[in-house]
């Protein structure tokens, strides 16, 4: 059991959407959380409304897909409340495009931020939980990573999220044996403000664009069967993180999409890889 009580809790991207959820879910737990945005308002905002509801919080401003931001960001959340022994790497941004269509600081932003992102708050915020053998971490990723294809014209993020599944899973096996947990949540549909990322994108990625989100009403009612609010989802989390499960997801019906694109396709394999090795004996 993971204990969520009085630790130090950090969440990305937690002045919105699931990032919101997650920060109330945490406060309402009993966790003083720091609230982390790219956007200062953002997370000032939600750190207000947990310390109006007597909890405690504060908002600080970070890019995660700099190392040097997230330094700087773990520095002020140690000085204003010691180390964090919950970390929830949520934050993420998104783009739907043809990949051939995409530029190169199209492709870079979506990687830097939901891979490396990922990689740099668990990179910069691990230690000290090793070192005190407690703590846990949790990844954001999405269902458009187990379940490739399931979205269309998002190739990129995708290939990111399954990236932060794998890292993640295998990351589990590591930090068995000192203490500190894993969890990677994969949401298949949450009400959120990721489709205002675009209009957030930092200059060296290719700056702001007013791309919008194209998938049609016909996509969303077959591939969709509803979406939960981020104030629904938290909770969730939280009693997964104290399990200690490895994988959390939110929509049971899209089960039938991850065996017909993902798991059928890979099982197959195996059997062919079987029936192959079976005329190529190893070692002969």
């Amino acid at each position: 059991m993971t204990e969520i009580a009085g630790k130090v809790a950090l969440v990305t991207g937690g002045g919105s959407g699931i990032g919101r959820g997650l920060v109330l879910a945490l406060a309402d737990e009993g966790a003083s959380v720091v609230v982390a945005d790219i956007v200062q308002e953002r997370a000032d905002e939600i750190a207000e409304i947990v310390n109006k509801n007597g909890g405690s919080a504060i908002g600080v401003t970070c890019d995660v897909s700099s190392r040097e931001a997230v330094r700087a960001m773990k520095a002020e959340a140690n000085q204003a409340f010691g180390p964090v022994s919950l970390l929830f790497a949520n934050a993420g941004v998104t783009w739907f495009d043809r990949f051939s269509e995409m530029a190169d600081h199209d492709i870079d932003w979506v990687m830097q931020v939901n891979l490396m992102g990922v990689l740099n708050c668990v990179h910069t915020f691990l230690p000290d939980m090793e070192k005190a053998r407690d703590g846990h971490v949790v990844a954001t990723a999405s269902n458009a990573g187990l379940i490739a294809g399931w979205v269309p014209d998002h190739s990129v993020y995708s290939a990111a999220k399954l990236a932060v599944v794998g890292m993640m899973l295998g990351l589990r096996q590591e930090l068995d044996q000192v203490g500190v947990g894993t969890t990677v949540y994969c949401p298949g549909g949450v009400r959120g403000r990721i489709s205002e990322s675009f209009a957030l994108r930092p200059d060296h990625f290719g700056g702001p664009t007013d791309q919008t989100i194209t998938l049609s009403a016909e996509w969303s009612t077959k591939n969709v069967v509803g979406f939960f609010e981020p104030e629904e989802v938290g909770p969730m989390v939280m009693q997964a993180v104290k399990d200690n499960r490895p994988v959390v997801l939110d929509h049971s019906n899209q089960r039938q999409h991850f065996l017909d694109w993902y798991a059928d396709p890979i099982i197959a394999a195996f059997d062919t890889a079987e029936e192959w090795e079976r005329g190529h004996p190893q070692g002969s």
